[in-house]
């Protein structure tokens, strides 16, 4: 990353006011999602996030 976290959450401080629960996406540095060294999504897969004292999302991955 050419920046680090506690460099964008300032970054972005200066100019918006961030609450509890934001998310700041990042991306992901050119190349990686084209590697083919990581495998992309498929059919069936299952996608879970959790947040402490926030809760937990879960979401199956579908083609359409």
């Amino acid at each position: 990353m050419i920046f680090n976290v506690a460099d964008i959450i300032w970054r972005l401080s200066q100019v918006m006011v961030l609450d509890p629960g934001d998310l700041i996406n990042t991306g992901t540095p050119e190349g990686v999602g084209l590697s083919g060294r990581f495998p992309y999504l498929t059919d069936g897969d299952v996608v879970e996030v959790e947040i402490d004292q926030l809760g937990r999302q879960r979401n199956t991955c579908s083609e359409g």
